[in-house]
């Protein structure tokens, strides 16, 4: 069948299914890759991230990008001689606008997903339906639900699928991970994460008819039904809870992953408190710029920090050991002069492959997901945490700076980031007396079940109302 013939035929398929579009498929739906078979991706999101994963792929021997998906047609000339370019021919992939064309084409072996994070589980679960790999920016999730079937799903199917948190994949980190576990530098008793990246204002932008070069449907798939504006494409969609998480879901996943890695047999914290605020600016974003997550470990605390307005600090990680500290994978003993030192000799395994694209083609080869750095129940934990924070934060109350807000009670840790948040903002020019603090709701976390004890209103916040046909099940 040509590729117009199958377009055709698609097109009329979708339209025909309507609401009622159902993936089908088994992990036996895939080819079977030899070692020498070149394997064919799909890429889908290719305005911003998407163009690191043509980067990385187009330059991978036996691997040519056959898709290119993104409802924006606008998107689509420039990526394509991108992908031609940088493949030097290899390459020459077809252009569509919505991925269910894609997992008809049993000669695609993967997707690789860098759309908005509202469609990463969705995307996820009807690739693995449809017997593809995937590879899945972070968070792999929009809410906690969606994230728990995505895993079940591939767990179902057998499914290969890594997680777009590279650091998985750094030798660097996976020896200090090592090392933390093997208890020679003493427990972890607090890890601390940091995502600081300035985000100026977004302004506003007012509703509008969309491109007409925009199917604005597919755009918002699992989303609410919504007017079109030009601050949710292509970038700022992070900062509305629809379609983002915030800077904690963005940027912060990072280093939410790393230090849920380091922390030992870590699933879900017993407890989760998040406070913050969107200061600095009145714009359309709906997130928090400045927002700091307590979550409870049992021996380890691991506190959580964003700020997006100017700070001297930088991206990084922490661990609080015993013997000592580690930053950004480097040790720091307790007795030592203040210089980093060897990391103890620990065994740790990277699986094969450069780098973590690299990894999941291997893996994608081997067919064994042992050979993932960045598997998909690491990869929802480490959402997870993220979203645990917002539902604290969304369900707060707004209180003042000044007087000192008791909120807290008798919570030394969390008085003491509040200070710390309080001088960031005064670096800023944030005139507390002026200004109010959302505290959030302490959650109490029941782990196995992925639910929070006692709050109804909270469980709510743990999946969305889906539109169809873009609904994620209620089971895997």
């Amino acid at each position: 069948m040509s590729r117009l013939s199958r377009r055709k035929f698609l097109k009329g398929s979708l339209t025909a299914a309507g609401s009622a579009f159902v993936i089908g498929g088994s992990k036996a739906s895939g080819r079977e890759l030899g070692a020498n078979d070149r394997i064919r991706i799909a890429i889908a999101g290719i305005h911003s991230r998407g163009g690191s994963h043509i980067n990385a792929f187009s330059g991978m021997d036996g691997v040519e990008i056959a898709y290119l998906v993104d409802p924006d047609t606008r998107l689509f000339g420039g990526r394509t001689k991108e992908v031609q370019d940088k493949s030097k021919g290899r390459s020459d992939p077809e252009c569509v606008q919505d991925i269910r064309r894609v997992l008809d084409d049993k000669s695609v072996d993967a997707v690789s997903i860098a759309t908005p994070n509202h469609w990463h589980s969705l995307m996820t679960i009807w690739a693995c339906q449809a017997g593809k790999g995937v590879y899945v920016e972070k968070p792999m999730s929009h809410n906690v639900h969606e994230g728990r079937i995505a895993v079940e799903v591939a767990r179902k199917h057998g499914s290969i699928v890594q997680h777009g948190t590279q650091r998985r994949s750094e030798r660097g980190w996976a020896h200090a991970m090592a090392a933390i576990k093997s208890g020679k530098l003493g427990k972890l008793k607090v890890a601390r994460g940091y995502c600081c990246k300035p985000r100026g204002s977004i302004g506003f932008k007012e509703h509008k008819a969309p491109p007409s070069e925009l199917d604005w449907n597919l755009w918002l798939g699992p989303a609410p039904d919504q007017p079109y504006h030009e601050n949710l494409v292509h970038y700022n969609w992070h900062w509305f809870w629809d379609t983002g998480n915030g800077d904690i879901g963005n940027q912060g996943v990072h280093q939410m992953d790393i230090g849920h890695w380091g922390i030992p047999g870590a699933t879900l914290p017993k407890s989760v408190i998040s406070f913050g605020g969107r200061f600095g600016y009145k714009d359309q974003g709906q997130t928090a710029n400045t927002q700091v997550a307590l979550m409870d470990f049992g021996e380890t605390l691991f506190v959580f920090e964003v700020r997006g307005l100017k700070t001297p600090r930088k991206v990084a990680n922490e661990f609080f050991l015993e013997h000592g500290r580690i930053v950004e994978a480097k040790w720091y003993p307790n007795d030592g002069d203040g210089k980093a030192a060897p990391l103890p000799d620990v065994e740790f395994d990277l699986g094969p492959g450069r780098g973590n694209f690299g990894n999941f083609i291997a893996a994608m080869r081997s067919r064994k997901q042992s050979d993932l750095n960045a598997p998909i129940l690491a990869a929802h934990y480490s959402s997870v945490l993220g979203h645990l924070a917002n539902v604290s934060y969304r369900l707060g109350e707004k209180v003042p700076f000044n007087p000192r807000t008791k909120a807290f009670g008798d919570d030394k840790n969390a008085c003491q980031e509040l200070e710390r948040m309080e001088e960031h903002l005064k670096d800023n020019g944030v005139k507390l007396s002026e200004t109010k603090c959302q505290v959030g709701r302490r959650l109490e976390v029941d782990a196995r079940a992925e639910k929070i004890v006692g709050d109804a209103e909270a469980n709510k916040m743990l999946t969305r109302r889906y539109r169809k046909p873009f609904a994620v099940p209620d089971k895997a």
